[in-house]
């Protein structure tokens, strides 16, 4: 199996692309975010005819989520229990959908994952982020305790670690890298899931998204954000990981690059 993770940034900018890419890349299953799309605008028919199953989660142009499977695509879930609201007047954002993707022993729990970006330390937004993930985590360790392979595949919307960030400096009293946020990602590592592409795309200076302003990509001046956290049981089915870079070049590329992982059958 073959799954990869996306922050697309807007579907409709960029299907051409997203089409294309799945072919080139033999793409089994993917979690793709920022869909920007309500569920009446994302494009199912293009994608069925390309192959795939599609279940997408949007209320407006901002965020959505959505998981394609080539594989099989059942038990959808929109959202999770005890995800925190937001906004005046409040409501639970389209930020996560889960699907079991393959069939029999070699089914996957994934779950398409687009985290809050928490904008400034101090802004009410920061602790919707942080209960946000509190939320996910408590949900995530009761889908794993069975054994049963899970994948929390996204956007994370933090570095957490300072080689995950082309300047440190830069980011000082900015989000994305302080400690309450690291710690909100630790916890998920300390708590049972495991980082699987990193043994497999290593860095410093390996990242996988970079702003569009400034000559930041052609710079290299980067922040490495987009990750897959797998329960153990999905984990040692890795057999590789990779950060499609070269997917962040051209016109028209969205400011993530995708993010692949090949699995193995399980044992």
């Amino acid at each position: 199996m073959r799954l990869a993770t996306w922050n697309v940034n807007s579907i409709r900018s960029r299907i051409d692309r997203l089409e294309a890419w799945l072919t080139r890349h033999e793409i089994d299953v993917l979690a793709l975010q920022e869909s920007k799309a309500k569920d009446e605008q994302f494009p199912y028919e293009r994608l069925r005819a390309a192959g795939y199953e599609v279940a997408h989660h949007g209320f407006n142009q901002w965020n959505g989520v959505a998981i394609l499977s080539r594989i099989g695509l059942a038990d959808v879930q929109v959202g999770f229990a005890g995800a925190p609201a937001w906004g005046d007047p409040a409501v639970v954002e389209a930020r996560a959908i889960g699907a079991t993707v393959g069939e029999g022993d070699a089914a996957v729990r994934l779950w398409s994952v687009y985290v809050p970006n928490g904008r400034q330390l101090e802004d009410p937004h920061m602790d919707y982020k942080i209960a946000w993930l509190e939320g996910l985590l408590r949900e995530a360790q009761g889908w794993a305790a069975d054994g049963t392979p899970v994948a929390l595949c996204g956007d994370w919307n933090i570095a957490p670690f300072d080689e995950d960030v082309w300047s440190m400096e830069f980011y000082a009293d900015k989000s994305h890298v302080s400690p309450r946020e690291r710690a909100a990602f630790h916890a998920f590592l300390d708590g049972g899931f495991s980082d699987v592409v990193r043994p497999h795309a290593p860095g410093p200076k390996v990242y996988t998204y970079w702003d569009y302003q400034q000559l930041r990509f052609q710079k290299g001046r980067g922040m490495r954000i987009d990750f897959v956290l797998g329960s153990p049981s999905f984990a040692a089915r890795v057999a590789g990981a990779a950060i499609d870079r070269e997917e962040r070049k051209g016109a028209g590329a969205s400011d993530h690059a995708p993010v692949v992982v090949q699995l193995e059958p399980p044992a």
